[in-house]
């Protein structure tokens, strides 16, 4: 019996242990999904990394960082796994060797979020940097985000009020979402053209919009005032905003934008 132990135990040959080792890795990945989500944000990472012209000391440099963060996250499953094999019940010693374990994961994590922002931080920021500029100088594009802005905080306050510790926003502060877009894009309008016979016609239409939700019974007044509220606000929040990137680019940097205000 200790020969069969010692035989099983032991690789035999160079190949045994390379299946071995194959068997571990897959059970890994098959078993932790820690690694399994740690390997669709390393594929998405190294994708993404096509896309920016890296060099071959930074793609290997990004290359051991995630190779290590998986490294990791696999010793910390041996070690696991070794320990919940000697015992079931709780020993101090058994939480030491795990602590640890999780410990090197995190420091590997840690150290891949670093290496992250140095290779990449610059990069996304310049590219952020022109989309900006290009919805800010254009009023199709920041027409359009305002529109969804406004409709992305009609479904967050939405579900928000379908849970059961939020009943006094659904009986008091549930916005009308087609309202709220008539009025946001009335908003708009008035913001984009500043002219009063436009704007006027562009109120007679969200009128009839919230009229009609009121009459249908689809909504009370209370809800198409939160409606046009929200819808109102938030193009004013974004078209504020624009303005006040436009007026620090103008400045070339924000320090000088704050020097002018003499602040």
């Amino acid at each position: 019996m200790k020969k069969e132990k010692k035989q099983k135990l032991k690789n035999s040959n160079f190949l045994d242990a390379c299946q071995n080792a194959l068997e571990g890795i897959i059970y890994a990945i098959t078993t932790q999904s820690n690694i399994k989500k740690q390997l669709i944000i390393a594929v998405a990472v190294m994708l993404i990394s096509l896309f920016f012209d890296l060099t071959r000391a930074e793609f290997l440099c990004l290359m051991f960082t995630v190779v290590l963060v998986i490294i990791a996250e696999m010793v910390n499953t041996a070690i696991e796994t070794v320990v919940d094999l000697y015992t079931d019940l709780y020993h101090p010693k058994a939480k030491i060797a795990k602590d640890v374990g999780a410990g090197a994961v995190v420091i590997a994590a840690i150290n891949a979020i670093i290496v992250a922002y140095f290779l990449f931080f610059e990069k996304i920021s310049t590219i952020g940097l022109k989309l900006i500029d290009e919805v800010v100088n254009s009023p199709v594009h920041l027409a359009f985000v305002s529109i969804l802005l406004t409709v992305i905080v009609i479904v967050t306050l939405k579900a928000a009020a379908t849970k059961n510790h939020h009943k006094f926003i659904k009986e008091n502060f549930m916005p009308s979402g087609q309202t709220a877009v008539a009025f946001a894009g009335l908003t708009i309008i008035w913001l984009t053209t500043r002219n009063v016979v436009i704007f006027t016609l562009s109120l007679v239409l969200a009128l009839i919009i919230a009229i009609n939700r009121y009459e249908n019974g689809k909504r009370s007044k209370s809800e198409i005032l939160i409606g046009a509220c929200v819808g109102v606000m938030v193009v004013i929040l974004l078209y504020g905003l624009a303005l006040l990137y436009l007026d620090v680019t103008s400045f070339g940097t924000i320090t000088q934008f704050f020097n002018n205000l003499g602040i």
